[in-house]
């Protein structure tokens, strides 16, 4: 178990998740800033209660951990580009909501962000709880034999069952409250390993998610489609998964490189509404493809 000096850290479960004790996020000193990261890489999310931050504070904490990420196909607010206010309306009944399947933001970006951070602004009496999973365990625990089978394979990533211009996983995104921006954009594919090597711990991890891995290179979906069902089942096992019950002024932070989310869909009636900002990431590398040169490449999420 690591040690910090300026702050507490309290594992919420034995294999992922910690909520941060003893720290007011409106004081951003390198030093804790430091530890907070570490504490992120040691237990992939960890959370914050009590953190009574406006916009202009909470944008200033996210920034000490690098750049923006960019934010496609979802409305950002006006005064505030790089926040989305992810919004589901008390009158949005029977509907899903933006977040409600196992995912991980952007991973059709071909630098996917490195962190997301989410702020609970109006939350609903019950329900609307996030749940994460483990994704480096979801590659630890499996067989060698499937860890051999999967390493050298290629995961197509794509933005377009929720924003192309086909049928959208999320429903009907005109009635939502959040603006959707649906477009021929979405249907761009970019390639990642399917093992990624995460760049600042070194541990491999599975790097696939329902949403937006839409085949394995050299196959069809339809081909593919068993194969990715094995791990996300794998993966998603109870064990390597926490649950986060929000309350207003809590944030949540989790490392997009080696986690899936969910978000629960359980508050018909009741308005909900969190602040997401996310943080520019690198390209994913691993045993099927090579770590890129850095020398010439500018790390962002786009």
């Amino acid at each position: 178990m690591s040690s910090y000096k300026h702050i507490e850290v309290a594992p919420i479960t034995g294999n992922i998740g910690a909520e941060i004790l003893g720290v007011d996020l409106k004081v951003n000193d390198a030093e804790t800033i430091q530890e907070i990261r570490r504490a992120l890489l040691e237990h992939v999310v960890v959370f914050f209660r009590d953190q009574d931050l406006d916009m202009a504070e909470y944008i200033s904490f996210a920034q000490q951990f690098g750049p923006f990420g960019k934010e496609p196909f979802v409305e950002t607010m006006s005064e505030h580009p790089n926040v989305i206010a992810v919004v589901k309306e008390a009158t949005e009944t029977k509907t899903i909501n933006f977040g409600g399947q196992w995912h991980s933001d952007w991973s059709f970006q071909e630098c996917p962000p490195f962190a997301t951070l989410l702020r609970g602004i109006d939350i609903p009496p019950y329900g609307g709880d996030t749940l994460f999973a483990n994704m480096y365990l979801g590659y630890e625990t499996l067989s060698d034999g499937i860890k051999k089978l999967i390493e050298p394979l290629i995961a197509v990533h794509s933005a377009r069952r929720p924003y192309g211009l086909g049928k959208s996983i999320l429903g009907d995104t005109d009635k939502k409250a959040m603006k959707i921006v649906r477009s021929e954009e979405a249907h761009n594919e970019v390639e990642h390993p399917l093992v990624r090597v995460h760049p600042e711990t070194g541990r491999k991890l599975l790097f696939i998610n329902p949403v937006y891995t839409v085949r394995l290179k050299g196959m069809s979906e339809s081909e593919s489609k068993d194969l990715l069902n094995q791990l996300y089942r794998h993966a998603l096992n109870e064990a390597f998964t926490c649950r986060f019950r929000w309350r207003k002024n809590s944030i949540a932070m989790w490392d997009n490189r080696c986690s899936m989310h969910l978000a629960i869909n359980d508050y018909d009636g009741y308005r909900r509404e969190l602040h997401r900002i996310t943080i520019a990431g690198d390209e994913p590398y691993g045993t099927a493809k090579p770590k890129p040169d850095i020398s010439r490449k500018v790390l962002s999420a786009g």
